[in-house]
């Protein structure tokens, strides 16, 4: 460490020049708040937890596992992944009788949960047993049997001994009111409750003989943790998981999977991505104000300083800026990550139990990286100008050497090929192989970019500089020196390209799926009406609406999510499908909805038979008559053989299956959407709201706008980054041209004629960046939304200008105001 500690040197560049050093600052300063933000939005993925509320005093609680355990590979390089179930495991509530016989239980309690129809309003159902760990009471009555239920105390309208008509899985019956109660601490508040026996509870939720989860209540002076031994070892080979503390909220939120996995993917996936952009910008600062200095340096080594001291002095300038840089990056960093947390909780992609997780850890990862990362892009910077000979050091101080370093050049060529090889394989996948690829694709072509940049930089002066060379003094000025300066070109150039196409790649593939979604969806409806409920549809809408006056076809849509293995060999993974479960027949659903069939036929799906995308299909490898394993939202596995394969499932839905195979994995029993060719708006609307097949499109549209604002959000923050960093660059530059602007004064130049030239060279770098970053985001998303899509990437002209006119603005901007305050002195 004595080799790191600040010198003489160190010390004075930083006490006498600051403003040297100023950049450096800003971009490590920034660097630390990308990468303490997403540190800290990694480890609350990691550590998030949800306190117990209906649980809270079942000290041991039994459940099914709530993941899809998928194993690829074998031996050495066998792998599990596990991803959340879109629904409720559940496990066989028999084995609450196993776990009452376990020593030190007071009580095993299978609970249910599910949701009951009660005219236009929901109920969430329940069975009366889970009053012993919920704390709810009778206030009248007596507990139900079976064809009985208890209400709320607080509901209206309802007596002991009154009859009530509610609508279950089991289908719309009546119902005895036994008694009333008061809900416990337990139960969710604010939300109607109905208590049902505990026999038929299972029937009513629609999973008979199934239970969510066992409450162990415990004896007095019982250890849960020895308990909880004990259980699991009751329930061995059963499939259930014991769980204690904390852990029994997961099993009542299972919201709590996705946030985890949303929160590690952000943080990890996102923020990897995001760290190595703001180290590769950060590095290439270091480098300039080192390089920036090579006169300075040429001049030490004049005058007797040894190579060790010169690099020293770059290695204690580091340790000099970098620490203090990164612990003011990381306040807002705080700020950033505690924001971005707070506005997805906002939108109910987190629970509202969740808490942010702020540790010292991400904080020192954030500054420990910026640390690093100035010792390396200083000690790369200022190897040769402490190697080389005194002389030579001064003689290439003031000529700029004409080509980077032959293993750069080989490195950028290397970069710049894998590149292209990864193109042309996204252009050859499809779906999420093909994503996967194109992300490679920019990250590749932004390497190349920064390491071929002098060479590139020659390229665009030269052929940006033919339109400038017409112009008059000032531009030809401008031209000439873009091309003799290519280093310090490229510096500028850089993240400008950077914010170009992280920018145009986050924001126009989400325009590119969502119009064409927009498109495949308003194509798709083609029913007269479509009737809709936030609270589900009643039971039997769909049958109550074929009988109404000159309906020709109705079909109800269970609407959900099954789990599919796509890839191919050991790199395969699950893929969340958006389904939907349809009450009638093939015939009738192609009354209603257009699925663009391209193989196969619709008649055929029922039983063991569905239909699928051919996106869906192609990253499955799987064609019409092949086998299909999936995973049903409960976890369930089946194996249903694909009768069809259709073009629109980007706008309704990847897998299609008869509703009778879906309904007893699902949680709720009704119908979210049902769609009607034939009748009258006014003959349907007692089933619910109705609208048109346009109208339909627009919510829908306006729903998928909605989980665009993700997208949107790392797009900013990217971009944003990108763009201090550029204007950071083109102020460090600017700045260090003070010498030079003051000679083109003194021989003659006027002001208004040196800032003229500025501005053409600040339009030459927003132009070159533009265009570098434009062609690094067509590259990308053109084999990717071909393989998402099957068409090219929709780009909205006024969004493309805007994020266009914002890099001139930037550039024009950030020469200008610095120029001004040089040429004042």
């Amino acid at each position: 460490m004595r080799r790191f500690v600040p010198n003489g040197l160190a010390r004075a560049a930083v006490r006498f020049k600051p403003a040297s050093f100023a950049g450096t600052f800003v971009a490590l300063m920034m660097s630390a708040l990308i990468v303490s933000a997403c540190g800290i939005l990694l480890e609350t993925g990691v550590r998030a937890s949800v306190p117990p509320e209906r649980y809270a005093k079942a000290p041991v609680v039994a459940a099914a596992d709530q993941y899809a355990r998928f194993v690829t590979g074998s031996g050495d390089s066998r792998s599990e992944s596990a991803d959340p179930l879109p629904d409720t495991a559940r496990m066989d509530a028999a084995l609450a009788d196993k776990v009452a016989r376990v020593s030190g239980v007071e009580a095993a309690v299978a609970d249910f949960t599910f949701p009951v129809r009660q005219g236009d309003g929901l109920l969430t159902g329940h069975g009366w047993g889970s009053h012993a760990f919920t704390g709810a009471v009778l206030t009248s009555g007596d507990a139900p049997r079976a064809g009985e239920v208890v209400l709320a105390a607080s509901a209206e309208g309802a007596d002991v001994g009154d009859t009530v008509t509610l609508e279950t899985a089991a289908g719309r019956a009546d119902f005895r009111v036994s008694g009333l109660a008061k809900a416990g601490s337990g139960d969710a508040s604010g939300v109607a409750i109905a208590w049902f026996s505990d026999a038929r509870s299972p029937a009513l939720a629609g999973h008979p003989g199934k239970a969510d989860a066992i409450a162990v209540l415990a004896k007095g002076g019982t250890d849960a943790d020895a308990l909880a031994a004990r259980v699991k070892k009751a329930l061995a080979g059963s499939g259930a998981e014991v769980h204690t503390g904390d852990a029994r909220g997961a099993v009542e939120d299972h919201g709590l999977g996705y946030a985890k996995e949303m929160l590690t993917g952000l943080g990890g996936s996102f923020g990897g991505i995001a760290a190595t952009v703001a180290v590769f910008t950060a590095s290439g600062t270091v480098a300039l104000s080192v390089a920036q200095r090579a006169r300075e340096f040429a001049l030490l080594r004049a005058v007797g300083a040894t190579p060790r001291q010169l690099r020293r002095a770059v290695a204690a300038e580091a340790v000099l800026v970098a620490p203090l840089a990164g612990l003011v990056g990381c306040l807002p960093g705080i700020g950033l990550a505690h924001w971005w947390f707070g506005q997805l909780k906002d939108r109910g992609a987190i629970p509202g139990a969740v808490d942010l997780q702020v540790s010292w850890i991400p904080l020192v990862v954030a500054v420990g990286t910026g640390l690093l990362t100035a010792l390396a892009a200083g000690w790369a910077a200022g190897r040769r100008p402490s190697k080389i000979k005194p002389g030579q050091a001064l003689a290439e101080a003031s000529v700029e050497r004409l080509r980077p370093g032959v293993i750069r050049i080989l490195l950028g060529l290397g970069a710049l090929v894998g590149g292209g090889f990864l193109t042309v394989v996204a252009a050859r996948s499809a779906g999420d192989d093909a994503a996967n690829a194109a992300l490679g694709v920019v990250m590749l072509f932004m390497l190349a970019v920064a390491l071929l940049g002098p060479l590139v930089a020659r390229l665009c002066a030269a052929l940006f500089g033919l339109a400038l060379r017409a112009g008059d003094a000032s531009a030809s000025l401008a031209a000439a020196n873009s091309r003799t300066n290519a280093r310090r070109l490229a510096s500028a150039i850089t993240p400008i390209v950077l914010a170009m196409a992280f920018a145009s790649t986050l924001v126009f593939m989400h325009t590119s799926e969502s119009h064409v979604s927009a498109q495949q969806l308003r194509a798709g409806v083609t029913a007269d009406h479509v009737v809709t409920d936030p609270a589900g549809l009643s039971i039997d809408a769909a049958a109550r609406a074929a009988r109404a006056p000159g309906v020709d076809a109705a079909v109800g849509l269970l609407e959900t999510q099954v789990l599919v293995p796509v890839g191919s060999g050991g790199d395969r993974w699950l893929q969340g499908s958006p389904t939907q479960g349809i009450s009638g027949s093939g015939e009738q659903l192609a009354k209603v909805q257009d699925l663009d069939v391209r193989d196969g036929s619709l008649a055929r799906i029922g039983t063991d038979r569905i239909a699928i995308d051919k996106t869906l299909a192609t990253s499955a490898k799987v064609g019409v008559g092949d086998k299909l394993p999936l995973y049903l939202p409960d976890g369930s596995r089946t194996k249903p053989e694909v009768v069809a394969v259709y073009g629109r499932g980007l706008g309704l839905a990847a897998v299609t299956m008869d509703r009778a195979s879906l309904a007893p994995h699902v949680t709720s029993p009704f119908d979210s959407t049902l769609l009607i060719r034939g009748g009258t708006a006014k003959a349907l609307a007692p089933l619910g709201d109705v609208t048109d097949a346009s109208g339909y499109a627009v919510e829908q549209n306006t729903d998928r706008e909605l989980n665009a604002w993700a997208n949107y959000t790392m797009a900013a923050v990217l971009s944003g980054f990108a763009a201090v960093a550029a204007a950071n660059t083109l102020v460090m530059t600017v700045l260090d041209r003070r010498r030079e602007l003051g000679t083109l004064r003194l021989i003659g130049s006027t002001r208004r004629q040196v800032m003229r030239m500025l501005r053409w060279e600040g339009l030459l770098v927003a132009t070159a960046g533009i265009a570098l970053g434009t062609a690094i985001a067509a590259a990308t998303l053109i084999p990717m939304m071909r393989g998402l899509t099957g068409e090219g990437p929709y780009v909205p002209p006024l969004i493309y200008a805007a994020f266009a006119g914002g890099a001139v603005v930037l550039g024009l901007v950030a020469v200008t105001l610095p120029a001004r305050a040089a040429l004042r002195r």
